[in-house]
């Protein structure tokens, strides 16, 4: 599947062929820095934007050749407020489900659970513009499953939104995947596709730099760090350490090593016998692993 806008300057490539499958029920999180990709690709899926080339197909439809098929298998949820401000907030929900197909007593029905779920019952007859910025968060999830999608897609859906509301957004889409919803999410809040994602890709330039499941990624690609609080402080590694990864932090009064958390020779009892031998004395030291962030950082750049 590829995408390239046409501009003044000539063609902008914006995803440059992707190949990539989510298997029914999954958490599938896509990760990339800004300008990578990530919206175009979702747009793309979701019917949104038009596919340059290739192919792609949504609960076994393809989003070219039968759009409207897909779009009554998902919900797509976005960071921005797509609300209907001219309804009130029950109406939001019941002219979404007479869109698609449910008739009026169904429609209403289906309102109502919705709202009781979603906390939003006694603000079933306030006007959209009326919300709070978490309540109108909640309405669009709520809005996104009125007819009960196959797959859910979530664009950044917690961009400015408070930490309360964000876990309480968390427990819900939980809720989802164990009642079989596939669920796909970009996010720059990679603490949450660490905490929520069965499977999780990378996408950068226009191009999925890798997909894996999450639990053989951190395997794979995951560093652990060992820290050492120095008794002297250093201003320059010493020649002996040369070739070593390590790096002088806190002004010279740290020393951190990143190995493979996977390696069964990890260096370190070789590294604290040379310190040892060159004179380089500690007074603590401590071991991290690394989270999906720092490989994130590692693949993309640090500049991402």
């Amino acid at each position: 599947m590829r995408k390239t806008y046409k501009s003044s300057r000539g063609d902008v490539p914006a995803v440059r062929g992707i190949d990539l499958s989510v298997g029914s029920g999954q958490f599938f999180g896509l990760l990339g820095p800004n300008g990578a990709g990530k919206s175009t690709t979702i747009g793309m899926l979701t019917t949104l934007v038009l596919p340059t080339g290739g192919r792609a197909w949504v609960a076994a439809l393809d989003v070219v050749a039968d759009p409207v098929g897909v779009k009554r298998r998902i919900g797509v949820v976005t960071q921005n407020n797509t609300l209907d401000m001219q309804l009130t907030v029950a109406e939001n929900l019941e002219f979404r489900s007479r869109f698609f197909g449910l008739g009026l007593r169904e429609a209403s029905r289906r309102a109502a659970q919705l709202l009781e779920v979603f906390g939003l019952a006694d603000r079933r007859k306030a006007m959209s513009t009326d919300l709070s910025g978490g309540q109108a968060k909640r309405l669009l999830i709520a809005r996104a499953l009125v007819h009960r999608p196959d797959v859910l897609f979530l664009d950044e859906p917690t961009a400015g939104v408070d930490v309360g509301l964000r876990r309480e957004m968390w427990a819900l889409v939980r809720r989802l995947r164990a009642q079989g919803v596939t669920v796909i999410l970009t996010t720059h809040y990679i603490e949450e596709a660490e905490e929520m994602a069965d499977r999780v890709g990378v996408i950068d330039k226009g191009r999925i730099v890798l997909v894996e499941e999450k639990a053989a990624l951190m395997r794979k690609l995951g560093k652990r760090r060992l820290t050492l609080a120095l008794q002297q402080p250093l201003q320059a590694l010493p020649t002996e350490l040369a070739g070593w990864p390590l790096e002088l932090e806190d002004g010279g009064r740290r020393l951190s090593y990143r190995f493979d958390a996977a390696a069964e020779d990890t260096g370190v009892p070789t590294l604290l016998r040379r310190l040892g031998e060159i004179g380089v004395d500690f007074s603590d030291l401590d071991t991290t692993t690394s989270t999906l962030e720092d490989i994130f950082v590692d693949l993309v750049g640090r500049a991402a």
